[in-house]
């Protein structure tokens, strides 16, 4: 549900319908901006100018009225003097925030020591000799401040006040110059952008699809894409050899924080290539892209980690490397402990694993029970920790290690004095990625994440398939048109499990920004994938049939990637959510508190559509 804006201003401060019509309002006529207001300096003083914003605040000093002016380019105090315009200086009274205003004055130098350092334009001031008043404004649920502290709903139930402060129009056209990079740079490259449709057929690639009903054509739909993924393969079919686009995508995704259900990727494919030549334009952009927007000069080639390196010593394939904590195997060492836990884990398949903290020793026993706690939320059955002191391990399970084993985790892990090591025993699919999880979060809670570093790292050699237990099948982990490794090809009917992609991942700062593959141009191998992925050749041909024929025709070896822009560009102007780089975005829960958005239908559609909608009133849900 929206929020009323009685509820963010005092009810005084609210301007009623007769103040509102009180305030006279002028039409622009013959007046043309000359500068915006964050463009004038010492440069300028002596000339005569014309400025356009809103007042940002007006400041009374019985005699002199000053007015910061804003506009998208920064502000400017403009000064209302009696002595000098009684008329402009009358009417400055009625100026209220947000009043839409222009006015004509003269540059001029601040008086010394009432510069203001923090303002670009913080030399000057404009001193009016006529003022407009543009349109009136009433108080707006919050101030158009950075340092506002106001809920997310509220922002974004007005967005377009939320628009006007400085940091959201800040990453706005930070956004702007990095999409004229990015196409500037892959247009200089030989990349052909081209738009692919938005009107689709449904072929699910591992989220749901968003149908559109067709009138015309009564129960049937189409579908908005996840991806432009099968357009771009047809398109290397068709000879255009590198591709680009900067697309709006879509999927009906479970509610997540920081999803959307529409955004902007950067798709691109190339023919003719291998891995190597995807990672080498991607870096060449990626440092372009920093240089130019962030001044950051990136460390490029990316380093690389295979898939299975990457969950054996970071429990994730999202690693984030701005720190140095890993996950290290202990199994072998600590099977000859005395510990029941780890004996048993063991003797079940299960392994034991640890993550050694330097200087660990100073955490409470609160905090260690927090610990605990929070892997406990994450499905493991605890954690057991051991402290290094000067002369003792201090812990529960110490007793339960000899000397033997003491001397071997030493070894292993180069323990020192004040070390604090956790450990974990249960399943492997358990007990690395809680792991990695808790490594994370401590991470997260002693700071040790270097703020303005940006670690990227290619994850690579994913396995093409893994068992679904819900569907009783094996899926793709990327998606079917991903091309298997070659000489594993012989094992793709009886050890799918063993077969490993040619995908590739690229992660920064442990969150993943982009991934690809080199695809299958084959006809015979795509047939052969679809058919362990259990889509039969009835089903293969109704979903793909336009694909696999177009494979027959010449099909080049080729590949691609594809990256979320909005993830990146949060990442880079150090924004906490992608809503903060989009200028018009969904809430968690899919919906838009501007416009009300999703809305019933109007009776008349569904019946040009021939639907009939039934909703158990129960399940709808609150929206907001």
């Amino acid at each position: 549900m929206t929020e009323p804006l009685a509820e963010h201003i005092k009810p005084e401060e609210e301007i009623s319908a007769e103040r509102f019509s009180e305030v006279s309002l002028d039409s622009l006529g013959e007046w043309k901006r000359s500068h915006h207001c964050g463009e004038l300096g010492a440069e300028h003083i002596g000339e005569d100018v014309i400025l356009m914003g809103w007042v940002q605040r007006r400041r009374d000093h019985g005699g002199l009225i000053f007015v910061d002016l804003r506009d998208r380019e920064g502000i400017t105090q403009v000064v209302f003097d009696p002595q000098h315009s009684r008329e402009a200086h009358e009417r400055a009274h009625s100026l209220r925030n947000e009043y839409v205003i222009a006015v004509k004055g003269t540059v001029r130098r601040r008086p010394e020591g009432m510069e203001n350092p923090k303002l670009k334009t913080g030399e000057i001031e404009v001193l009016v000799h006529d003022l407009k008043i543009l349109n009136a404004s009433r108080t707006p649920p919050f101030l158009v401040e950075d340092r506002v502290q106001v809920g997310e709903n509220v922002r974004l139930q007005y967005r377009y006040i939320d628009l006007r402060r400085p940091s959201m129009m800040r990453n706005l056209r930070t956004r702007h110059e990095a999409l004229q990079i990015t196409r500037n740079f892959f247009s200089e490259r030989g990349f052909i952008e081209v738009e692919t449709p938005v009107l689709t057929k449904s072929t699910p690639e591992g989220a749901r699809d968003y149908l559109v009903p067709s009138r015309i054509y009564p129960g049937r739909f189409y579908a908005l894409p996840q991806s432009p993924q099968l357009f771009k393969q047809l398109l290397m079919v068709s000879g255009f050899d590198r591709y680009f686009q900067i697309v709006k995508c879509f999927r009906d995704e479970d509610l997540r924080a920081d999803r959307q259900p529409e955004f902007t990727q950067l798709d691109l494919e190339m023919s003719f290539i291998s891995e190597a030549d995807i990672y080498a334009i991607i870096e060449e952009w990626l440092y372009t892209l920093f240089k130019k927007i962030a001044g950051v000069e990136l460390q490029i080639p990316f380093r690389k980690m295979t898939y299975e390196d990457a969950m054996n010593k970071y429990g994730t394939d999202r690693p984030d490397l701005r720190y140095d904590l890993e996950i290290i195997d202990v199994t072998d060492i600590v099977s000859a402990s005395d510990f029941q836990v780890f004996r048993q884990a063991i003797s079940s398949g299960g392994r034991v694993c640890v993550l050694k903290y330097p200087g660990g020793v100073k955490f409470s026993r609160k905090e260690l029970d927090d610990f605990i706690a929070f892997v406990q939320r994450l499905g493991a059955k605890g954690m057991a920790w051991i402290k290094i002191q000067p002369d003792q391990w201090q812990s529960p399970i110490a007793k339960f290690l000899d000397e033997g084993v003491r001397a071997a985790l030493t070894e292993r892990l180069n323990l020192g004095e004040g070390d604090i090591i956790f450990f974990m025993a249960d399943r492997r699919d358990v007990a690395f990625p809680v792991m990695g999880e808790f490594r994370t979060h401590l991470a997260e809670k002693e700071g040790l994440a270097e703020k303005g570093s940006y670690e990227f790292v290619w994850i690579t050699h994913f396995p093409l398939l893994e068992w679904s237990a819900e569907e009783k099948r094996f899926v793709s982990v990327h998606h079917p048109f991903t091309a298997p490794v070659e000489e594993e090809l012989h094992l793709l009917e009886e050890s799918p499990e063993r077969v490993h992609s040619r995908a590739y991942d690229l992660v920064l700062n442990g969150i993943e920004i982009g991934g690809g593959s080199i695809r299958i141009h084959r006809r015979d191998v795509q047939e052969r994938v679809f058919r362990v992925l259990g889509i039969g050749d009835d089903e293969a041909r109704e979903k793909f049939g336009f694909l696999l024929e177009a494979l027959q025709y010449g099909a080049p070896p080729h590949g691609g990637i594809a990256f979320g822009f909005d993830r990146l560009l949060m990442l880079m102007v150090g924004a906490s959510s992608i809503r903060d780089v989009i200028a018009f975005p969904k809430t968690q829960k899919a919906t838009c508190l501007l416009t009300g958005a999703p809305s019933e239908p109007d009776v008349q559609q569904l019946l040009e559509l021939h639907i009939r909608v039934e909703v158990e009133k129960e399940k709808t849900g609150n929206l907001s």
